[in-house]
């Protein structure tokens, strides 16, 4: 249960609003109050575990160094597919802080999802002050595309940072990863693209100011997008958009959410009903978020799911998966229960930061395969892992009364 400081907190923040916020979730035991939920109380999901790319030391920690959280490799945004009969996973990984010059996208692949082969970059070591984020992988004409965000100094965001999205193709014949083109200048994407029913794709950019548009087009050139704004930078009161995530509904509209970065611990949701070129203003909603990257996808057994960092009151050390029947409306809730790996040798004296309940597991990412989801997720920004769940027992949580 949230604390009364914390509830406290969050209703001031609220206050700015205005407004009753918009009912996407309604569970079993707390209705449609996220004040009422009891985070230990809800469903555990169990899965298979495995280690994409292990913890690594940072490049100017030397033997005998005190190993400290910033003396290891960052590696964050982690993004999955399944290609040419196998796993694909890419993420970035810099040299100890997170977005920082020199930061590059690397990549590894397995046939089971289990069991992972060495990680290679994509991109290549960039030159100082210059650094690139992963930004998905994306299967475009039958072609397995890396995107990155390719930018300036420390972070994309702020001012003369060059931001770029570009794309990266496999070469399949050589076994190397190429540069293939710009897609879009001043853009940081969130997700890969989308095929909308006209062929044309769509995206979501936020440009070096946080400002959110959609980007539509990609069909004959990987260059040739029109940009739509969705909501800029303190447009809404108290909202501070960030890494937007859309869908498709049966109906033909195109639903959103939004993470808030001004505090209201909550999403943001907004609606299209012209596939993507104009969108309702950005509303509060009463789906609770630790300040953290979502991601949803649909099953092949008709529900959708959302992966989330759900407990504000532990931030980014517990993982939740959310269902919707209905493409809108989320009526369950679980933990997924992801194990924590044993310590790799010389990372001992740091591994509790490791712990379950301690670590930080976040930018989560799933695909469904085989009968199963399969969730790519960050520990403590340091090292990339992969948590299988089965379909089955999501089957068995929508059943539970």
């Amino acid at each position: 249960m949230r604390s009364i400081l914390g509830c406290l907190l969050l209703l001031n923040s609220l206050s700015l609003f205005g407004e009753e916020p918009l009912a996407i979730l309604n569970l079993p035991n707390s209705g449609t109050d996220p004040a009422a939920i009891n985070y230990d109380q809800l469903p555990r999901l169990s899965g298979e575990h495995a280690i994409i790319n292990q913890v690594a030391y940072s490049p100017d920690f030397q033997p005998g160094d005190k190993l400290e959280m910033n003396r290891m490799r960052l590696q964050l945004h982690n993004y999955l597919a399944w290609y040419d009969g196998r796993f694909w996973c890419i993420w970035s990984d810099g040299p100890r802080i997170e977005d920082w010059p020199t930061q590059e996208i690397k990549y590894a692949t397995s046939k089971d999802g289990m069991a992972w082969s060495e990680a290679k970059s994509i991109t290549g070591t960039p030159d100082e002050p210059y650094a690139y984020i992963a930004r998905g992988l994306w299967i475009r004409d039958g072609e397995l595309l890396a995107l990155g965000a390719h930018y300036k100094g420390k972070g994309a965001f702020g001012v003369d940072k060059e931001l770029e999205l570009r794309a990266f193709v496999w070469d399949k014949a050589n076994q190397q990863w190429s540069l293939k083109g710009k897609v879009y200048d001043n853009a940081i994407n969130n997700f890969p693209p989308q095929k909308l029913p006209n062929g044309n794709w769509i995206l979501t950019r936020r440009d070096s100011r946080f400002n959110v548009t959609m980007l539509i087009g990609g069909k004959e050139q990987l260059d040739d997008w029109q940009a739509y704004p969705v909501v800029r930078m303190n447009e809404v009161k108290g909202f501070r958009p960030d890494e937007p995530i859309f869908w498709q509904l049966p109906n033909e509209k195109l639903n959103a959410l939004l993470r808030d970065n001004g505090g209201s611990q909550r999403l943001f949701h907004a609606t299209s009903t012209d596939f993507g070129k104009t969108w309702t203003t950005p509303r509060l909603t009463n789906f609770p978020n630790s300040t953290s990257k979502i991601f949803s996808i649909p099953t092949s057994r008709g529900y959708r799911v959302m992966i989330s960092n759900a407990n504000p009151e532990l931030g980014r050390r517990q993982l939740h998966l959310s269902i919707s029947e209905d493409g809108v409306h989320f009526n369950r809730m679980a933990q997924l229960d992801v194990p924590a790996p044993e310590a790799p040798p010389g990372f001992e004296s740091i591994w509790k930061k490791f712990n379950k309940g301690i670590a930080s597991l976040q930018y989560p990412h799933v695909i469904e395969h085989d009968g199963h989801l399969w969730i790519a997720l960050s520990r403590c920004k340091l090292q990339t892992e992969i948590f299988r769940v089965s379909l089955d027992k999501l089957d068995r949580l929508r059943g539970e009364k």
